[in-house]
Protein backbone atom coordinates (compact mmCIF):
# COMPACT_ATOMS: atom_id res chain seq x y z
CA UNK A 1 0.00 0.00 0.00
CA UNK A 2 1.43 3.64 -1.05
CA UNK A 3 1.74 5.30 2.12
CA UNK A 4 -0.54 7.69 2.95
CA UNK A 5 1.24 10.71 3.56
CA UNK A 6 1.97 10.26 -0.71
CA UNK A 7 -1.20 10.43 -1.49
CA UNK A 8 -2.87 13.14 -3.47
CA UNK A 9 -4.20 15.62 -0.66
CA UNK A 10 -8.20 15.87 -1.07
CA UNK A 11 -8.01 19.55 -0.79
CA UNK A 12 -6.36 19.80 -3.78
CA UNK A 13 -8.33 22.96 -5.61
CA UNK A 14 -11.37 22.17 -7.18
CA UNK A 15 -12.42 22.58 -10.93
CA UNK A 16 -14.83 25.60 -11.69
CA UNK A 17 -17.58 23.43 -12.85
CA UNK A 18 -17.41 21.45 -9.17
CA UNK A 19 -17.89 24.97 -7.69
CA UNK A 20 -20.64 26.75 -5.59
CA UNK A 21 -21.07 29.45 -7.45
CA UNK A 22 -21.31 27.72 -10.45
CA UNK A 23 -23.25 25.01 -9.48
CA UNK A 24 -25.98 28.06 -8.79
CA UNK A 25 -25.38 29.05 -11.90
CA UNK A 26 -26.12 25.85 -13.80
CA UNK A 27 -29.47 25.36 -11.25
CA UNK A 28 -30.58 28.93 -12.44
CA UNK A 29 -30.69 27.72 -15.73
CA UNK A 30 -27.63 28.74 -16.95
CA UNK A 31 -26.18 27.02 -19.94
CA UNK A 32 -23.09 24.93 -18.53
CA UNK A 33 -20.93 26.22 -21.61
CA UNK A 34 -21.85 30.24 -20.22
CA UNK A 35 -19.92 31.25 -16.88
CA UNK A 36 -19.60 34.58 -18.87
CA UNK A 37 -22.00 36.05 -16.44
CA UNK A 38 -20.59 34.24 -13.05
CA UNK A 39 -17.41 35.41 -14.25
CA UNK A 40 -18.67 38.90 -14.21
CA UNK A 41 -19.53 38.92 -10.44
CA UNK A 42 -17.34 36.24 -9.16
CA UNK A 43 -13.69 37.60 -7.67
CA UNK A 44 -10.99 35.33 -7.56
CA UNK A 45 -9.00 34.58 -5.64
CA UNK A 46 -8.52 35.14 -1.44
CA UNK A 47 -6.07 33.24 -0.08
CA UNK A 48 -5.72 32.14 3.96
CA UNK A 49 -3.24 30.63 6.32
CA UNK A 50 -4.12 28.07 8.71
CA UNK A 51 -5.58 30.04 11.48
CA UNK A 52 -6.64 33.00 9.80
CA UNK A 53 -10.23 34.29 9.98
CA UNK A 54 -12.08 34.38 7.06
CA UNK A 55 -14.97 36.69 9.06
CA UNK A 56 -16.46 37.02 12.66
CA UNK A 57 -19.79 36.55 14.21
CA UNK A 58 -21.73 40.26 13.95
CA UNK A 59 -19.48 41.19 11.02
CA UNK A 60 -21.33 42.79 8.14
CA UNK A 61 -22.37 40.41 5.74
CA UNK A 62 -20.70 41.91 2.49
CA UNK A 63 -19.84 38.84 0.88
CA UNK A 64 -20.89 34.86 -0.33
CA UNK A 65 -17.43 32.88 -0.52
CA UNK A 66 -16.82 29.63 -2.15
CA UNK A 67 -13.76 27.32 -1.19
CA UNK A 68 -11.75 26.76 -4.00
CA UNK A 69 -9.09 24.35 -1.63
CA UNK A 70 -8.53 23.93 1.30
CA UNK A 71 -10.79 23.65 4.28
CA UNK A 72 -12.82 25.62 6.76
CA UNK A 73 -14.09 25.28 10.41
CA UNK A 74 -17.32 28.15 11.40
CA UNK A 75 -17.72 27.73 15.41
CA UNK A 76 -19.67 30.63 17.50
CA UNK A 77 -18.20 31.35 21.32
CA UNK A 78 -20.59 30.43 24.14
CA UNK A 79 -21.29 32.65 27.16
CA UNK A 80 -18.59 31.00 29.14
CA UNK A 81 -16.18 31.43 26.27
CA UNK A 82 -16.14 28.37 25.15
CA UNK A 83 -15.93 27.75 20.97
CA UNK A 84 -18.75 25.49 19.75
CA UNK A 85 -17.73 23.99 16.09
CA UNK A 86 -20.98 24.26 13.66
CA UNK A 87 -19.24 22.79 10.91
CA UNK A 88 -16.40 21.82 8.51
CA UNK A 89 -16.36 22.82 5.12
CA UNK A 90 -14.91 21.41 2.23
CA UNK A 91 -13.79 22.66 -1.75
CA UNK A 92 -16.78 23.66 -3.58
CA UNK A 93 -19.00 24.66 -0.47
CA UNK A 94 -20.62 27.74 -0.31
CA UNK A 95 -19.75 30.14 2.90
CA UNK A 96 -21.95 33.08 4.37
CA UNK A 97 -25.33 32.06 3.06
CA UNK A 98 -27.25 31.62 6.26
CA UNK A 99 -26.24 35.49 7.15
CA UNK A 100 -28.82 36.67 4.61
CA UNK A 101 -31.37 37.09 6.82
CA UNK A 102 -29.87 39.40 9.19
CA UNK A 103 -27.54 40.76 6.89
CA UNK A 104 -24.73 39.51 9.69
CA UNK A 105 -22.21 36.59 10.00
CA UNK A 106 -23.96 34.53 12.39
CA UNK A 107 -20.70 32.86 13.23
CA UNK A 108 -16.79 32.64 13.05
CA UNK A 109 -15.16 31.00 9.79
CA UNK A 110 -11.35 30.05 9.95
CA UNK A 111 -8.98 28.50 7.57
CA UNK A 112 -7.73 25.00 8.91
CA UNK A 113 -5.01 25.28 6.43
CA UNK A 114 -3.66 27.00 3.32
CA UNK A 115 -6.81 28.06 1.73
CA UNK A 116 -8.35 29.66 -0.99
CA UNK A 117 -11.79 31.00 -1.60
CA UNK A 118 -13.45 32.64 -4.17
CA UNK A 119 -16.08 35.60 -3.52
CA UNK A 120 -18.80 37.63 -4.52
CA UNK A 121 -20.33 40.15 -3.13
CA UNK A 122 -23.53 40.45 -1.95
CA UNK A 123 -24.13 43.59 -4.43
CA UNK A 124 -23.25 41.44 -7.15
CA UNK A 125 -25.10 38.16 -5.72
CA UNK A 126 -28.17 40.08 -5.27
CA UNK A 127 -27.52 41.92 -9.06
CA UNK A 128 -27.24 37.76 -10.58
CA UNK A 129 -30.39 37.01 -8.60
CA UNK A 130 -32.46 39.94 -10.41
CA UNK A 131 -30.90 38.87 -13.78
CA UNK A 132 -32.05 34.97 -13.05
CA UNK A 133 -35.66 34.62 -11.97
CA UNK A 134 -35.31 31.57 -10.74
CA UNK A 135 -32.32 32.87 -8.77
CA UNK A 136 -35.03 33.03 -5.40
CA UNK A 137 -36.41 29.66 -5.57
CA UNK A 138 -32.71 27.77 -5.78
CA UNK A 139 -31.90 30.35 -2.79
CA UNK A 140 -34.98 28.45 -0.80
CA UNK A 141 -33.59 25.22 -1.96
CA UNK A 142 -30.40 25.69 -0.82
CA UNK A 143 -31.28 27.22 2.91
CA UNK A 144 -33.91 24.06 2.74
CA UNK A 145 -30.76 21.52 2.52
CA UNK A 146 -28.74 23.80 5.08
CA UNK A 147 -32.06 23.13 7.38
CA UNK A 148 -32.40 19.34 6.40
CA UNK A 149 -28.61 19.31 7.42
CA UNK A 150 -28.96 21.61 11.06
CA UNK A 151 -31.89 18.44 11.69
CA UNK A 152 -29.61 15.64 10.57
CA UNK A 153 -27.14 17.06 13.32
CA UNK A 154 -29.64 17.25 15.98
CA UNK A 155 -30.28 13.23 15.92
CA UNK A 156 -26.96 12.82 15.95
CA UNK A 157 -26.12 14.57 19.06
CA UNK A 158 -29.49 13.55 20.55
CA UNK A 159 -29.94 9.72 19.56
CA UNK A 160 -26.51 7.93 18.61
CA UNK A 161 -23.52 6.90 20.79
CA UNK A 162 -19.91 8.04 20.74
CA UNK A 163 -19.14 5.52 18.35
CA UNK A 164 -22.14 5.60 15.92
CA UNK A 165 -21.59 9.96 15.82
CA UNK A 166 -17.87 9.12 14.44
CA UNK A 167 -19.04 6.64 12.08
CA UNK A 168 -21.99 9.17 10.74
CA UNK A 169 -19.50 11.96 10.35
CA UNK A 170 -17.09 9.75 8.31
CA UNK A 171 -19.58 8.89 6.12
CA UNK A 172 -20.70 11.82 6.07
CA UNK A 173 -17.48 13.35 4.95
CA UNK A 174 -17.07 10.64 2.23
CA UNK A 175 -20.21 11.59 0.40
CA UNK A 176 -19.14 15.03 0.54
CA UNK A 177 -15.77 14.58 -1.11
CA UNK A 178 -17.67 12.41 -3.71
CA UNK A 179 -19.78 14.86 -5.01
CA UNK A 180 -17.15 17.03 -5.76
CA UNK A 181 -15.54 14.45 -7.20
CA UNK A 182 -13.04 13.34 -4.59
CA UNK A 183 -12.15 9.84 -3.41
CA UNK A 184 -15.03 9.11 -1.07
CA UNK A 185 -12.28 6.79 1.07
CA UNK A 186 -9.25 8.74 1.07
CA UNK A 187 -8.94 12.09 2.44
CA UNK A 188 -7.54 14.45 4.84
CA UNK A 189 -9.26 15.32 7.83
CA UNK A 190 -7.71 18.65 8.39
CA UNK A 191 -9.38 19.11 11.74
CA UNK A 192 -8.50 18.41 15.03
CA UNK A 193 -9.43 15.40 17.44
CA UNK A 194 -10.66 17.85 19.34
CA UNK A 195 -12.57 19.99 16.88
CA UNK A 196 -14.23 16.89 15.88
CA UNK A 197 -15.16 15.81 19.83
CA UNK A 198 -16.57 19.34 19.87
CA UNK A 199 -18.88 19.22 17.16
CA UNK A 200 -19.83 15.54 17.71
CA UNK A 201 -20.66 16.24 21.17
CA UNK A 202 -18.05 14.04 22.53
CA UNK A 203 -14.40 14.46 24.32
CA UNK A 204 -11.18 14.58 22.67
CA UNK A 205 -10.21 11.58 24.23
CA UNK A 206 -13.15 9.55 22.77
CA UNK A 207 -12.51 10.50 19.58
CA UNK A 208 -8.87 9.25 19.68
CA UNK A 209 -9.93 5.79 21.35
CA UNK A 210 -12.80 5.44 18.91
CA UNK A 211 -10.31 5.98 16.17
CA UNK A 212 -7.45 3.62 17.65
CA UNK A 213 -10.76 0.92 17.91
CA UNK A 214 -11.65 1.45 14.31
CA UNK A 215 -8.26 1.02 12.93
CA UNK A 216 -7.26 -1.88 14.87
CA UNK A 217 -10.60 -3.70 13.43
CA UNK A 218 -9.67 -2.54 9.74
CA UNK A 219 -12.11 -0.57 9.40
CA UNK A 220 -9.98 2.38 8.73
CA UNK A 221 -6.27 3.53 8.39
CA UNK A 222 -5.17 6.66 9.76
CA UNK A 223 -1.97 8.58 9.50
CA UNK A 224 -1.76 11.93 10.93
CA UNK A 225 -4.74 14.06 9.50
CA UNK A 226 -4.97 11.65 6.79
CA UNK A 227 -7.22 8.55 6.35
CA UNK A 228 -8.52 5.27 4.42
CA UNK A 229 -11.89 4.28 4.88
CA UNK A 230 -11.50 0.36 4.30
CA UNK A 231 -15.10 -0.80 5.13
CA UNK A 232 -17.90 1.26 4.06
CA UNK A 233 -20.02 -1.30 5.25
CA UNK A 234 -18.99 -2.00 8.24
CA UNK A 235 -18.61 1.65 8.76
CA UNK A 236 -22.23 2.25 8.07
CA UNK A 237 -23.29 -0.95 10.18
CA UNK A 238 -21.71 0.90 13.10
CA UNK A 239 -23.46 4.00 12.40
CA UNK A 240 -26.87 2.51 11.78
CA UNK A 241 -27.28 3.38 8.32
CA UNK A 242 -27.77 1.70 4.78
CA UNK A 243 -24.29 1.42 3.22
CA UNK A 244 -25.08 3.17 -0.08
Amino acid sequence: MVPLAMQEPACAAIECQDCGFYRIGLFMGLDSGDTTLLDRYVKKKHMLKRGQVLYRAGEAFTCVYAIRSGSVKTYISTDDGRLQITGFHIPGELLGLNAMDDKRYNCDAMALETTSVCEISLDCFEALARQIPSAHYQMLRMMSKEIKLNQELMLLLGKKSAEERLATYLLTLSRRFALRNYSPTRFNLSMSRGDIGDYLGIAEETVCRIFTRFQEEGVVTTERRHIILNDLKRLSAIACEPCH
